[in-house]
């Protein structure tokens, strides 16, 4: 126990003090109730009943029999409460937790049920699906969620605009009023379109948007374009095609593009790789700087994804200001993840070293890149090795004919014409113009023809396809190792038994019982003889000791009786 100073003092009812650090720790676990710590002479102590004075008594410098000196004092925090109550309010959340949306349906409709059932946001992962498979996946969650809260991506999508405003469509056609707006560079005019499409004034004046949008950004300059209203060229675009009218694009001047904002750090898939720790204070400043520059009528919420894994790392977001906290690669990991058994396995033995950068097969021919997982897979070295040759020939028949039978025989496993012709039928459903294009500029048939091997690598992983082992494409960040370093020797540790409610709820309640830690800490009460690690708990466990936080009243969890 370091230097502490003494607030009152504790008078003994009919219960007897817990005694020494591990009682301390013990009561800091139950985080809906306060502690009270004291100094009994010889140990510190730890009182959930008695009686606590804090103004003088006499002979106050004394400790008397059945009184101690009261040195520290700690509220409840239920994990309900750690975020924005604005943000859960805004979208009818009882957990400042979002389930992030893994392209291809990695984030499956499961999954977003179990979090929207469990009182968190899940997006499903619509990014790289075909309208009918999004529009089948809209059907089943509208018919399940029952007003629960959900939402779906909205992936920028500069080589193929056209795609992105249809699922603009299909999501207004539905009435998804919620989407996750990620790996865009800059605003376009089908989010645009979503945002202020349908907008109107409640009965104060305020303009109100029926679609909201939650932005996944890891850039000030676009941060700043989501944290602005729309631009006034989209605005008048929109009007000139008939899709909004006048008095929609008149209310649009005075709302933002974006009702949240996700500082994305070091995560997978597609990253700019920024440390968390430099990034959401960023976030935040653009955020204040926009509430002053434009006067929005409703709160702009920041929250912090990437690196988001065990309960040290929730605490610390939470601590810096997060709104709320989103989580994405532990969760493929999980039983409701759209992907196979074996990218399961894969993923639980994954350590935070075991992550590099490849190729996006989305915006291949740009340069940009995803983060995966490269332990058991040589996805990332054949991804890079087709960036290299594409950008070092003009055609495929350029390449070296040694490099093109390795490419043959162990990427594409057939010809190159085979698989152009395998790849031109996929583009021809999904995007005529590209092959009409190829047909013309050999580069980009070639182009085409490596951006199939690329996304094909990430459908042999979610189906698990035994003979593509080796080119499987799982978007990863270091955040799994981490997660798996933290649960090493519990029920967690197996890939089997990895829920996503069950996860969410041991980061949620960890990230608690540290911050009360931290608390007692900036008090000057050290528990450095007790293992600073949070044990995972096994739902039930969880779901005893929490209850239902939209019920948790930390005024009701005192026994304490308060003495002036």
């Amino acid at each position: 126990m370091g230097q502490v100073n003494q607030l009152g003092w504790w008078i003994k009812s009919e219960d007897e003090p817990a005694l020494g650090h591990e009682a301390v720790y013990s009561a800091i676990k139950q985080v809906q109730k306060p502690i009270y710590v004291i100094d009994t002479g010889e140990k510190i102590g730890v009182a959930q009943g008695g009686v606590v004075n804090t103004s003088p008594l006499p002979g106050n410098s004394i400790s008397q029999e059945g009184q101690f000196p009261w040195i520290a004092f700690v509220p409840p925090l239920h994990p309900g409460h750690m975020g924005s109550p604005d943000f859960m309010r805004a979208h009818g959340l009882s957990y400042p937790y979002v389930i992030g949306a893994m392209a291809n349906g990695i984030t499956s409709t499961k999954m977003v049920e179990a979090a929207g059932r469990a009182g968190m946001l899940g997006f499903f992962g619509a990014a790289g699906l075909a309208i009918p498979q999004i529009e089948t996946a809209i059907q089943d969650l509208q018919s399940k969620m029952d007003g629960l809260p959900f939402g779906c991506n909205l992936i920028h999508s500069p080589g193929d605009p056209n795609l992105e405003l249809e699922t603009v469509r299909l999501y207004l056609r539905y009435g998804v009023r919620l989407i996750s707006a990620s790996a865009f560079m800059n605003l376009t005019l089908p989010l645009v379109y979503y945002r202020i499409k349908g907008i109107q004034q409640d009965e104060r004046g305020i303009a109100t948007t029926p679609q909201k949008i939650i932005a996944k950004i890891s850039r000030e300059e676009v941060a700043k374009k989501f944290l602005s209203p729309p631009p006034a060229k989209f605005i008048q675009q929109l009007l000139e095609r008939g899709w909004v009218t006048t008095r929609e694009a008149r209310l649009a001047e005075t709302i933002p593009m974006a009702d949240a904002l996700t500082a994305e750090a070091d995560s997978g898939g597609h990253t700019d790789n920024r440390p968390a720790l430099a990034l959401l204070p960023t976030m935040i400043s653009l955020r204040d700087w926009a509430t002053t520059e434009y006067n929005f009528n409703t709160p702009l919420s920041i929250g912090l994804g990437g690196g988001i894994a065990t309960p040290e790392s929730a605490a610390a977001a939470f601590a810096m200001g997060a709104d709320y906290i989103v989580t994405g690669s532990i969760n493929q990991a999980c039983g409701e993840a759209g992907t196979s058994n074996t990218v399961r396995q894969m993923l639980s033995e994954a350590g935070q070293a075991d992550v590099t950068m490849a190729p996006a097969a989305d915006m291949f021919e740009m340069g940009v890149k995803v983060q995966v997982l490269k332990r058991g897979t040589m996805f990332p070295l054949r991804a890079g090795k087709l960036y290299e040759l594409y950008m070092n020939h003009e055609t495929y028949e350029d390449i070296p004919e040694s490099q093109r039978k390795i490419l043959e025989r162990d990427f594409f496993r057939r010809s190159f014409l085979e698989e152009w012709a395998h790849t031109k039928k996929f583009f021809l459903n999904r995007d005529p113009k590209q092959v009409e294009r190829a047909e013309t500029n050999p580069k980009h048939r070639m182009a085409l023809v490596f951006r199939s091997y690329l996304g094909q690598s990430s459908n042999w992983a979610n189906t698990g396809e035994p003979s593509r082992k080796i080119d499987y494409q799982i978007w990863c960040g270091p955040a799994i190792g981490a997660f798996n370093q933290w649960v090493k020797g519990t029920f967690l540790e197996s890939a089997h038994q990895r829920q996503v409610v069950v996860i969410a709820l041991n980061i949620l309640l960890g990230a608690a019982v540290l911050t009360r830690r931290q608390w007692l800490q900036q008090q000057g009460i050290f528990l450095s003889d007790i293992p600073t690690r949070i044990e995972p708990l096994e739902l039930d466990a969880i779901q005893e000791q929490l209850g239902n936080p939209s019920q948790n009243n930390p005024s009701q969890n005192t026994e304490i009786e308060f003495l002036q």
